[in-house]
């Protein structure tokens, strides 16, 4: 398989990601045993995603250095907005904190952590890629 194929795949993972993120949390705005995560970083995380995916498609499609390490750096931020927000998982460590419910797509937070975890390697491929000069 060519290696803009494996890139063209990680963009579109990216793109369910990015939406499969922002589905969920305004699915679930009070869940009980959640910390609530603000607005503001689930609008950074879809706004820094669509800027990714645009940038990164660009690169794909006419591949150039600075469009390239811009969406390396974009989805660099993403990936890191990301695990931020799966801080939603910790547990509350108060007296008086809710017993965690667990949401209606998954049982817990493997779902995010399997999106999020799996958007680091990602990047990690995708920089490679550009900063080697792999995508022709």
């Amino acid at each position: 398989m060519e290696i803009e194929n494996v890139l063209w795949m990680l963009v579109a993972l990216a793109a369910v990601v990015v939406l499969l993120t922002r589905l969920r949390l305004r699915a679930n705005d009070a869940q009980a045993g959640r910390a609530q995560i603000s607005d503001s970083l689930v609008d950074a995380h879809t706004v820094v995603g669509v800027g990714m995916l645009a940038s990164g498609a660009y690169y794909l499609a006419s591949p150039s250095e600075p469009v390239g390490l811009l969406a390396v750096v974009l989805w660099s931020v993403e990936a890191l907005i990301g695990l931020l927000i799966l801080a939603r998982w910790l547990p509350g460590g108060g007296r008086h904190a809710a017993d965690a419910k667990d949401d209606s797509w998954a049982r817990g937070p493997f779902l995010s952590i399997l999106g999020h975890v799996g958007m680091v390697l990602g990047v990690a491929f995708f920089s490679y890629c550009v900063l080697a000069g792999q995508v022709a």
